[in-house]
Parts: C-alpha cells; sequence; structure tokens
C-alpha cells in the first residue's frame, strides 16, 4: 500500500474526444493537474487528507471550466445556486451547505460547518448567514459570470429545460477523496448544480450519503452524476455498507453500484472512491469523466473512457 492516496474529478458524462478541441483538452487537464499537485503536496508532507480534499476542491472551484465555485452554471433566476459537502472517516464528522450564493469557496464553508457548528447541513439565506459570522470571502455577481455559462444558460431559460453543465449529458461536479499517512479517508465535494434548475431544486452533492461519504472502516466517496437518481440509490453509503456488511472489495462495491444498480434505474454519471487499504476506483457508466489521481511514486490524469 502507498503512504497516501489521492484521487479528484471534475465532472462525469458524454465527455467524448470529438467534443473537444486539443486546447480545451489541455486546459481541463492542467486544471486537473494544479488540483491534483495542491493535495499530493499536502499529504507527501504528511497533511491531513481534510486539508488536501479541501485545498484540491479550492483549486477546482476557482477553476471557471469546472461546474462550482466561480464555475457554477446560472439557475432559471440568473443566479447562482452552490451546493457543498465534506466529509471526515475518522470520526464521521460532517460538514454541507446548499442553495448558498456569492460565496466564493462553497467548500470552504461546507467545512466551517462542519469543524464550528454543531450541524452538518446548513441552506440558503441561513447558510449565508453563517458564513458572513465566520468572515467567509464573498464575492459579486459579475465573478461568478462567465460568458460560455450564460450563452447556456440563454438557450434555454425561457423553457422549463434543465441542463446538466455543457450539455445535457455533463453532469458539472468537482470532488476529492484521499487517505493519508495517518490512516484517515476524507472527501469533499462541490457543485453549482444544473443550468435553469428551478424551486431551489437540491442534488446529491451536499447530501451526506448520497453524493459524498466517508468511513475510516470503509472507504471515501465523492460521486458526480445525476443527482436524482444518486439521492435514490444512496450511491455513496450503499458502496460503503457493502464492504462493512457483505465484506465487497471496493472494486466490487463500485461496479455493482455503479454499473449495475444504477443503471437499472437510468441513472448516469460516476464517482471516485478510495477505501482504507488504499486501493483506488474510478468507475464511470457514461462516455467520460474528468479525473486524476496520485499517490506517491505515480500522478496522472484522464478525460475519456480509456
Amino acid at each position: 500500500m502507498s503512504a497516501y492516496k489521492f484521487a479528484i474529478h471534475g465532472g462525469a458524462g458524454t465527455i467524448e474526444k470529438h467534443m473537444l478541441s486539443p486546447e480545451q483538452e489541455l486546459a481541463y487537464l492542467n486544471g486537473l493537474q494544479s488540483a491534483l499537485e495542491k493535495g499530493k503536496t499536502i499529504l507527501s508532507n504528511g497533511g491531513t487528507a481534510l486539508d488536501a480534499v479541501e485545498q484540491a476542491v479550492i483549486l477546482l472551484e476557482n477553476n471557471p471550466l469546472f461546474n462550482a465555485g466561480k464555475g457554477s452554471v446560472f439557475n432559471h433566476e440568473g443566479k447562482h445556486e452552490m451546493d457543498a459537502a465534506i466529509m471526515d472517516g475518522k470520526n464521521l464528522k460532517a460538514g454541507a451547505v446548499t442553495c448558498i450564493s456569492n460565496i466564493r469557496n462553497p467548500i470552504e464553508l461546507a467545512r466551517k460547518v462542519m469543524d464550528e457548528s454543531e450541524h452538518v447541513l446548513l441552506s440558503g439565506a441561513g447558510a449565508e448567514s453563517f458564513a458572513k459570522m465566520k468572515n467567509m470571502n464573498f464575492e459579486s455577481d459579475t465573478y461568478f459570470h462567465d460568458e460560455y455559462r450564460f450563452d447556456q444558460w440563454q438557450e434555454i431559460k425561457n423553457t422549463n429545460k434543465t441542463q446538466l453543465d455543457h450539455t445535457e449529458k455533463k453532469f458539472g461536479t468537482v470532488g476529492a477523496v484521499a487517505l493519508d499517512i495517518h490512516g484517515n479517508l476524507t472527501a469533499a465535494t462541490s457543485t453549482g448544480g444544473m443550468t435553469n434548475k428551478r424551486w431551489g431544486r437540491i442534488g446529491d452533492t451536499p447530501i451526506i450519503g448520497a453524493g459524498t461519504y466517508a468511513n475510516n472502516q470503509t472507504c471515501a466517496i465523492s460521486c458526480t452524476g445525476h443527482g436524482e437518481f444518486y439521492m435514490r440509490a444512496v450511491v455513496a453509503y450503499d458502496i460503503s455498507c457493502l464492504m462493512e456488511y457483505k465484506r465487497l472489495s471496493l472494486k466490487e462495491a463500485c461496479d455493482l453500484v455503479v454499473m449495475q444498480k444504477l443503471v437499472a434505474i437510468g441513472g448516469e454519471g460516476g464517482l471516485i472512491a478510495i477505501d482504507k487499504y488504499g486501493n483506488l476506483e474510478l468507475p464511470f457508466n457514461s462516455a467520460g469523466m474528468y479525473r486524476g489521481w496520485c499517490d506517491d511514486a505515480n500522478m496522472e490524469t484522464a478525460i475519456y473512457s480509456e
């Protein structure tokens, strides 16, 4: 087993080679590489898995290529509503936020909820009040305005359609999972949700056990996919349970959930997972998933199904 293990994702779905120019592909890979290197630096210097996943997700939130933080898509009202969650496998503590606006890094606020409140999930105006109390960084609407995202919204804003990031089949979420040298597992996930979403729609990302989960006895999971299906299947916790109660390996549990149980109900997407032994799985049932992984000897990034 490696001394540590780390993985990130930047969304899954219909991501095929003909859809990206060489310049776009390189930009995505560079974005993944930067986040991967941030986590690797922290872990290789004996830092915690919590810090590694948080700092890597912050970099992805700051990159407008990814649907989280600065790159978040527009909702039906032309605003940005963001969700994030983080979980500590050592003690099962977790923090999450949903339907928040103008907060520069939602994952930072999720960690504040975990570390500095008695709660797990805060929403909307209440979460923003908590953020102000904790002196979090807020940004104006113009900070989150990306012309490409705006054009996406313009195409469907007068309809009842929602759109999953770049296309109807691209699930925009970012996430990270880590095992540190102390044997602790953590997971973090952040998203801007669906383009043109309405009525305060919430996906799986901030729902502990659906899109985000970590337990030192089993695994750490961060999901990316059509959130309604991931919530219905309680994907992240199901993988942990299959390992704990049925004694499946991480690979067996991931394959069963992602390739069989999700597919059976129409769910598309993927996830990243690390178990307590340092085994790594990055399964997806879609055409591609922005992803990267590393340990003390290797570092790789990928986009397409290979």
